[in-house]
């Protein structure tokens, strides 16, 4: 058996103000950092051990992975940082209000945008620059749908975490809503039309247990100190 434990990270700024985010960077509130701390205390509680980190190059799950990791005392293992687990990109509805585009599109719009499958945000006119994705060679997108996040993201699953869980060795993803509901989807092997169905709430752990050959054998919501 070899486990898996993905989290969304703390709440940040944009999710208090409920603004659309994508790939642009916010930090965490104080709520955002107690719910990291939390974390780890609830999987350092479980006591498992994991060989390596996975995060996005987005600032609010970094910090929410060095939050866990200081809390269970596992700083020490190598935290591979990864843009094909960043956050969906939003496009035009990039640091806008989630209310105030409600009013625009209706409800049914904004829901399509936000949980559906193939639906595409509106682009951006002009495609944004930033270093750390230049660096790599990677043009950053004028928007993306679920299923454009699952394509990019599926190629890093395959080729880094998938063989290192064949190995035996305990694995945590530390990333958004929407990149880790596009992996729940391929573990889940969810529908499309099922997958708007799917949350994922900031700081509530879910833990994945494995055979020898990736079946999921039990999957949990991890269950924080004084919830029910």
């Amino acid at each position: 058996m070899v486990d898996l434990v993905i989290v969304r990270h703390g709440q940040s700024q944009a999710n208090r103000d409920n603004i659309f985010t994508g790939w642009t960077d916010v930090p965490l509130t104080p709520e955002g950092i107690r719910q990291g701390i939390t974390v780890g205390h609830e999987l350092k509680r479980l006591g498992i051990r994991f060989s390596d980190a996975h995060t996005s190059y987005m600032e609010r799950a970094i910090m929410t992975t060095n939050l866990v990791l200081d809390e269970i005392d596992q700083l020490y293992i190598p935290i591979h940082k990864t843009w094909r687990l960043n956050e969906r990109h939003y496009g035009a509805l990039s640091g806008r209000n989630k209310a105030e585009v409600k009013k625009e599109v209706g409800a049914d719009q904004l829901h399509r945008w936000r949980r559906g499958f193939t639906d595409l945000p509106p682009q951006l006119e002009h495609r944004q620059h930033e270093r750390r994705y230049d660096r790599l060679g990677v043009r950053m997108p004028l928007s993306e749908s679920l299923a454009m996040t699952q394509q990019r993201l599926l190629p890093y699953w395959q080729d880094q975490i998938a063989p290192r869980l064949l190995d035996g060795k305990n694995q945590l993803i530390v990333a958004h809503g929407s990149s880790l509901r596009a992996l729940i989807k391929y573990l889940d092997q969810i529908p499309d039309d099922e997958i708007d169905q799917v949350e994922v709430p900031n700081g509530k752990p879910i833990w994945y247990r494995f055979d020898d050959r990736l079946n999921i054998v039990k999957k949990t919501f991890i269950t924080m100190d004084g919830e029910n």
